[in-house]
């Protein structure tokens, strides 16, 4: 038996001798409140006394109040296991791990499964494991999803580091690495079967590995049904979840299959309301039915709440209290299987949310591992700042860019282009093609049409390839954004109404060591540094951090005329070549579905 299970023995001894002997008694007891009891669906009047780091029982704890026990009378209010939020990634929070708990532990999240794919691909396996490393310095329970194939598109995209299934040994068995995280390489099924095959026998390999030492493996199937959903699901060895989920009919068929589906309701891609429709109107179980925020900005976190807020809207949407709570304890519990946390029962860990309105999920108190972590939206616990070593700062190796690198050229007086449609609120785009205006060789954007030069610059130091298209639906109306937060790969994403603004944008990035760059007439209007990657801070608070990028966003609003909600994230998914259809990376514009480069130029 190793150090690890020998202490959890002697604490579940120590436990034995509380309940069972008359002079010994429970530390701390919520008394009177009424019991959310994630297994049966009910909810009833129970006391809950805990001893340490666990909980001894639900019930009457009369017998357990000692001298020494701490009593929090929790009379009218409800008592929750705390919540999971089962697929998020820092770095989309721009927030190092220690920032972000500290704004989510008060709103009752007590558990995050990170996917640093982020990271990873900017750093590779040294920028993931350096993550890590700052979590298991936190009080709330952290646990990761690794990637297991960076990047995911070889040949369509640049990232800054390439993992394979070779990096999995190494980074599986560190016991806060839960698994692997979104086989994103695999889906697009039918174009990675037809031209990359190489990566089927990859990613199998990785997942094989994984199996073999009890790991789990997340999967990413946005819009598969029938043959193509099964060869997704097979590939991760036959049980995965899909946080891609957007329509009805998706949902009832990766339920009927057995793939947990992870609801994402985040801060720019909301699919909940649309998923949840299999369960409110067709009736079906909703055990593999599992709430998870994938990406959210500090600024949500503060005035609306984390895992806490995705509950009350799946409760607006029809869904019982306690049966939303479930989407967000014991079934991701379930799917990961977790035997610690996500009920509450004896023996399990004390995390647990004491809830004052059930209806808007109003958090009144969290416990971690038994101790008082916040109480009224703030923290009563001490979480030191974190740096990050210098390793994983200085990840721009782009020297600056001219404007002759950035113009889009064709002949004659116009030109036919292709252009990806932006969807508000999805990662998933569309295609359109515009007529534009051609003066001295160089193609003009439009914004009577909403048409706007869109370009990725390659920044890690491998190609210095420049990708060039169009956006249409970003309603900008002056000068240009460029940041270096561009999934998957992360290069540096701009657009803008003119050519010499988008320069300064992606220089003033470069001139950063990444982040975010807002530029009208050459002069900057806004910015944002992110020198951890090029993706986070750790120079700011979660607090500060929402001030910046609500300022920024009142910015892009005032000054830019920018009328898409959260233009940064929206920016950045556009070069995402694993959701359809068309995408930008260094290589060009990406037809998904081929999995090819298409001409920008008709």
């Amino acid at each position: 038996m190793d150090a690890l299970k020998m202490k959890e023995a002697l604490h579940f001894r120590k436990l034995i001798d509380v309940l069972l002997d008359p002079n010994l008694y429970a530390d701390l007891v919520l008394r009177g409140g009424y019991f959310i009891n994630v297994i049966t669906r009910e909810i009833y009047e129970a006391d809950v006394a805990i001893k340490g780091e666990y909980i001894l029982m639900v019930g009457d704890a009369k017998d357990l109040i000692g001298p020494k026990t701490t009593v929090e009378e929790i009379r009218g209010k409800f008592v929750s296991p705390g919540f999971i939020d089962s697929h998020m990634h820092f770095e989309s929070a721009m927030l190092t791990c220690t920032e972000f708990s500290k704004l989510s532990i008060p709103t009752g999240t007590t558990t995050l499964i990170g996917d640093p794919h982020e990271i990873g691909n900017v750093l590779g396996v040294h920028g993931m494991k350096a993550m890590i490393e700052e979590a298991k310095t936190l009080p709330n329970r952290i646990l990761f999803t690794i990637p297991c194939a960076v990047p995911d598109a070889p040949g369509l995209e640049t990232s800054g580091f390439d993992v394979s299934a070779k990096d999995m040994k190494d980074l599986l068995t560190d016991p806060y690495v839960q698994g692997i995280g979104e086989i994103q390489s695999f889906s697009n099924i039918k174009p990675v079967y037809d031209h990359a095959p190489e990566l089927i026998d990859d990613l199998v390999a990785a997942v094989s590995y994984a199996n073999s030492i009890g790991k789990t493996v997340e999967g990413n199937a946005p819009g598969l049904f029938g043959k193509e959903l099964a060869a997704h699901i097979i590939s991760g060895g036959t049980h995965v979840s899909c946080h891609e989920t957007t329509t009805k009919e998706e949902m009832i068929e990766k339920l009927r299959y057995g793939v947990s589906v992870f609801m994402r309701e985040g801060s720019s891609q909301r699919n909940m309301a649309e998923c949840i429709r299999a369960i409110t109107e067709e009736g079906l179980d909703s055990r593999n039915a599992i709430l998870v925020s994938d990406d959210m900005v500090p600024a949500d976190l503060l005035k609306y709440g984390h895992m806490n807020d995705i509950i009350r809207r799946t409760i607006a949407e029809g869904i019982d209290p306690v049966e939303a709570i479930q989407m967000a304890t014991i079934n991701p519990a379930t799917h990961f299987g977790f035997k610690d946390v996500g009920i509450i029962a004896p023996g399990k860990k004390a995390d647990i949310a004491i809830i004052s309105d059930l209806t808007n999920m109003t958090i009144d108190q969290v416990y971690l591992k038994g101790k008082k972590a916040a109480e009224k939206g703030e923290l009563t616990i001490e979480i030191a700042p974190y740096t990050y070593p210098e390793t994983v700062k200085k990840s721009i190796k782009r020297k600056v860019v001219t404007k002759e690198e950035l113009i889009i050229k064709a002949t004659g007086n116009q030109a036919r282009v292709r252009a990806i449609e932006a969807i508000p609120f999805q990662n998933l785009t569309g295609e359109s093609e515009f007529t534009l205006n051609v003066k001295e060789g160089i193609i003009q954007p439009c914004l009577q049409q909403d048409v706007l030069p869109l370009l990725v610059v390659e920044r890690h130091g491998r190609t210095g390839r420049i990708g060039k298209t169009f956006l249409h639906g970003f309603d900008l109306k002056s000068g240009a954004i460029a940041e270096s937060v561009a999934h998957d790969t992360h290069n540096i994403i701009v657009t803008g109404t003119n050519y010499e603004d988008m320069v300064t944008a992606v220089n003033r990035v470069i001139a950063m060591d990444g982040g975010i760059a807002m530029i009208k007439d050459s002069k900057v209007v806004g910015d944002l540094p992110l020198r951890i990657g090029g993706l986070m801070t750790d120079e700011l608070t979660g607090k500060e951090m929402s001030e910046k990028v609500d300022k920024l966003s009142k910015l892009a609003k005032e000054e830019l005329g920018c009328g898409m909600e959260v233009p940064f994230m929206h920016l950045s998914f556009w070069s995402l070549v694993t959701s359809p259809k068309w995408k930008i990376t260094d290589m060009g514009l990406i037809d998904v579905d081929k999995f090819e480069v298409i001409p920008t130029i008709i």
